[in-house]
């Protein structure tokens, strides 16, 4: 089954703590189990309920995230997107990974607005 995931990360490449206020969000194009391509995108100026719009159009169907406002949440699920919050600071390749073979675990959710 192929799926775009989406995975907000700073100049490294690494998972960045907050949604609403990365730098890049890395796209990987996944068939099955095996990344296929990732690509490192500038988003859009941060504005509520922008992110999560603009992800849609672009073809993600999954994002994993550290942590992420309630708001962005539902207008995700609201665009048939599946969102993993609580991700561990890894690259976006190591999060990828982990997230298709099922070796890592999504703690709370680390944003409280």
């Amino acid at each position: 089954m192929n799926k775009k995931i989406a995975i907000p990360v700073d100049e490294n490449g690494i998972l960045d703590g907050h949604f609403g206020h990365c730098k890049f969000f890395a796209l990987l194009n996944v068939d099955g189990d095996t990344i296929l391509s990732e690509e490192k995108v500038v988003p859009p100026p941060h504005e509520p309920g922008i992110l999560p719009k603009w992800l849609a159009e672009k073809g993600a169907t999954d994002v994993i995230a550290g942590g992420m406002g309630h708001k962005a949440i539902q207008i995700f699920n609201y665009n048939n997107v599946n969102v993993f919050v609580g991700a561990p600071q890894l690259s976006a390749n190591e999060l990828a990974n982990g997230f298709l073979q099922h070796t890592i675990e999504f703690t709370a959710n680390y944003c409280d607005h």
